[in-house]
């Protein structure tokens, strides 16, 4: 059993109360929503004989050095004084915790998306949120695989994230959960598979998640489809709270990357670990990094607003990248916004 609570519950149960929607519009399937979901068809894989299992994994084995950056930032961390044994725990027990999130987020999204299939008035939509169902089934079976047989002590859910799954799960509207699930949770994902070449340890791993890589961007996809044409219609008073919910739910996704869990494992203060995580200039590069492709999402959706970019600016997780988006974004001499 893996653990979803740090008391080691394994069950999260959400309350919600949701109206399914059939359709009676079976017309043929047309832009893009059938091209994703052509695509999505093609591009099955399977988690049990897709992916070689035999591959070693010699969790907790010495590590190379690693890039002096990284290396840096563990010195002067309150780890530093413990020597390169904790250095290299501490890079597996990292990896250990991102995917076990993985796996958590990969069961929410699930839910979400079967959510999604219920809720969706357009046949074409609910045909990309089953078909995202079936890959997010195959990414909690790759997960979970990985962490029953290679990580020794599997991390709960972390609680920023269960705190999110809370708020997405419950929300009595279906764009707030797209907006949770497909413009944050997926997108941050995506980032972190992107970059798990500088941060996974492993051969295995390192193709699990190339696979699951080329799912998530399809997800990713489907959620800027979703909701392109959600936000301009919304009314001022819709507009607010989806930026309260949104804004929320950033700050809980970034609170998770303060990394209290792993700072709890190895017996650091969680002030201690908090501040060193929310000052590192490596560490606020690695979010920003991840974060990145968060901005990039909103601005395709329109909820790039001058307010959720204060309070990005706030938690420090604007790159030059998404600076530069947001700057493409400003209104110009003639009024509107340039896209």
């Amino acid at each position: 059993m893996i653990p979803l609570h740090p008391d080691g519950r394994t069950r999260l149960t959400i309350e919600t109360g949701v109206a399914a929607v059939l359709t009676g519009d079976y017309g043929s399937l047309a832009g893009g929503m059938a091209t994703l979901y052509e695509g999505a068809k093609a591009a099955q894989w399977n988690a049990a004989t897709d992916i070689d299992w035999s591959l070693e994994v010699p969790f907790g084995e010495p590590l190379p050095d690693g890039s002096e950056y990284a290396l840096g930032t563990f010195r002067l961390s309150p780890l530093g004084g413990r020597g390169s044994a904790v250095w290299d725990r501490f890079r597996w027990e990292t990896q250990a915790w991102m995917v076990c999130q993985f796996l958590h987020g990969e069961q929410a999204a699930m839910l979400a998306s079967a959510r999604l299939a219920e809720v969706l008035p357009d046949i074409e939509a609910k045909f990309c949120a089953v078909s995202q169902a079936g890959d997010e089934a195959r990414h909690v079976e790759v997960f979970a695989r990985y962490v029953r047989e290679h990580v020794p002590q599997p991390y709960p859910v972390s609680g920023g994230l269960r705190h999110l799954f809370e708020d997405a799960l419950g929300a009595a509207d279906w764009d707030l959960l797209a907006l949770a699930m497909q413009c944050l949770v997926e997108p941050l994902a995506l980032a972190g598979f992107r970059l798990a070449g500088a941060t996974f340890h492993d051969d295995l791993i390192q193709q699990i998640v190339r696979r699951v890589a080329r799912d998530e961007a399809r997800h990713v996809s489907f959620g800027v489809l979703l909701l392109q044409d959600v936000v301009p219609q919304l009314s001022s008073a819709e507009l607010v709270r989806r930026e309260e919910f949104l804004i929320e739910s950033v700050e809980l996704m970034r609170r998770r990357f303060l990394l209290g869990d792993l700072w709890e494992r190895f017996e650091v203060p969680l002030s201690d670990g908090a501040a060193f995580a929310r000052s590192d200039p490596g560490l606020v590069a690695y979010r920003q990094a991840l974060f990145s492709r968060v901005v990039a999402m909103l601005a395709r959706i329109g909820l790039l607003t001058p307010r959720v970019v204060a309070s990005l600016e706030r938690m420090d997780l604007l790159s030059r990248i998404g600076a530069r988006t947001v700057a493409r974004l400003e209104p110009t001499a003639g009024g509107g916004r340039r896209r």
